[in-house]
């Protein structure tokens, strides 16, 4: 196990700098899923929610919110990303909707912030979307399943 990399020598918090670092392929998958009651995820498959598509929304909601990410967390790079992409699939035995986003680009930091942002981000836009029929829906299994590129190599969750 290393050290935290965003703390300093007394305990400061700063950002990493990454400019000596070399450019390498980076990416990144995060998943989550948003459980509900059967009827919430009929009436999402239907497309009969109040506020509209809420996948298509949701799909949006994150791709925007991982181009983001260096806004809503302080120690994060500002990142130009070559790919984002959302996937929301039904899962009946949830029930309810996985989320899982994959980013993607060539520097000097990697992209697990910005696919897990796109996740919640995400689930939340879900959420926003279906809580006026269901405000006991769940956010859970937000984490990061692999991420490739950079000195560290690569991970892959359950490895």
């Amino acid at each position: 196990m290393g050290n935290l990399t965003h703390i300093g020598a007394s305990g400061e918090a700063h950002m990493v700098d990454v400019g000596d670092k070399t450019d390498t392929v980076r990416q990144a998958t995060a998943e989550g899923y948003v459980r509900m009651m059967p009827a919430t995820l009929a009436l999402i498959r239907e497309g009969n929610a109040k506020k509209g598509d809420v996948i298509g929304t949701a799909r949006l909601a994150g791709i925007m919110a991982a181009k983001k990410t260096s806004d809503l967390i302080p120690l994060c790079h500002p990142l130009m990303l070559t790919k984002v992409s959302v996937e929301i699939v039904e899962d009946e035995t949830l029930p309810g909707l996985r989320v899982s986003a994959t980013a993607k680009l060539t520097g000097k930091t990697g992209v697990e912030m910005e696919a897990l942002t796109a996740v919640s981000v995400a689930c939340l836009t879900v959420y926003d979307m279906a809580k006026a029929v269901d405000k006991g829906m769940e956010i859970g299994g937000i984490r990061l399943l692999e991420k490739t590129g950079g000195k560290s190599g690569t991970y892959r969750a359950g490895d």
